[in-house]
């Protein structure tokens, strides 16, 4: 029973963080966590809502959120009409590799937009600032890419 309460008390943590920090609603914290220490690592909405103590009802939307970020995978079991869901091993590099590259993205867009506005308008610096700051993060996250590989 302690460590099913230690459990629960780390993925409320979990919930928590992902609340506080990235917006997401608590119950997708609460999936996420659960399904980083889950035994077994598959679990169907049922196991899920049953350990965090969520209704059915209200998991479905955010396991699609979380299966659309690419932190969680849906496999359907063989042979079954039941779906699973866990969060592998390489989710985490993966989801972060993606949201990198999104850093160059806008880099980009924002560039776009300086290039409506003469260079020393106060919009185009607003938006170089923008620029600036994602495009030195994709630069410092390249490089420390680099020298993992």
């Amino acid at each position: 029973m302690a460590e099913h309460d230690e459990l629960r008390a780390w993925v409320e943590e979990v919930a928590t963080f992902f609340a506080e920090q990235y917006g997401h609603p608590p119950i997708s914290g609460r999936i996420l966590g659960w399904l980083m220490v889950c035994d077994p690592p598959e679990q169907s909405a049922t196991q899920i809502a049953e350990a965090i103590g969520a209704s059915r009802a209200s998991l479905t939307t955010n396991l699609n959120l979380l299966t659309a970020s690419g932190l969680v995978r849906r496999r359907a079991g063989q042979g079954e009409r039941t779906t699973y869901f866990r969060v592998d091993d390489d989710a985490w590099p993966e989801v972060i590799k993606r949201r990198i590259a999104t850093l160059a993205s806008f880099a980009d867009v924002a560039q776009k937009g300086m290039d409506m506005f003469e260079p020393g308008s106060a919009r185009a610096g607003r938006l170089r600032a923008a620029r600036e700051t994602f495009a030195w993060m994709a630069r410092a996250f390249q490089r420390n890419e680099e020298r993992d590989v």
